[in-house]
């Protein structure tokens, strides 16, 4: 699993060789990987390079009758790339992406305050992202 966090396009004959495995080893283990949920090689787009530089985390309060219908709602929209319900202050964290201040204004006051459920709003515009890391669960030291 590293060696394809690090390039997820690396040929299975050379994993194998990097391994000294038959290369049937490795497209097995991958193809149990995937199988299991456990793995998924994707490509990532960075968004400030194409055409979305302004992203934001927004603490969401929501009705608590509602907080998994509301999650739902808030899934499905175009700009949220991330969505978590949390403990503390907020019953949700989303991450949204824009195109610039216009459309985070318009989907703040448009389309996030309009969802059933949804009380109170934090917006956090990021100035600088210091560290955005996509690979799951193999952190080494």
């Amino acid at each position: 699993m590293e060696v394809l966090q690090v390039d997820g396009r690396r040929p299975f004959t050379e994993i194998a060789t990097a391994f000294a495995v038959p290369e049937s080893t490795i497209r097995a283990r991958y193809k149990s990987l995937v199988d299991r949920g456990a793995l998924k090689v994707i490509a990532v787009a960075d968004p400030l390079k194409v055409g979305y530089p302004l992203m934001a985390m927004i603490g969401v309060r929501c009705t608590p009758a509602a907080l998994l219908a509301t999650a739902a709602a808030l899934e499905a929209l175009p700009e949220v790339s991330y969505c978590v319900v949390v403990a503390g202050a907020y019953d949700l964290l989303i991450e949204v992406v824009c195109e610039d201040n216009d459309a985070l204004l318009t989907f703040l006051t448009e389309r996030l305050r309009a969802i059933e459920g949804v009380l109170e709003t934090e917006t956090f515009v990021y100035l600088r992202i210091l560290k955005q890391n996509y690979e799951w669960g193999t952190a080494t030291p």
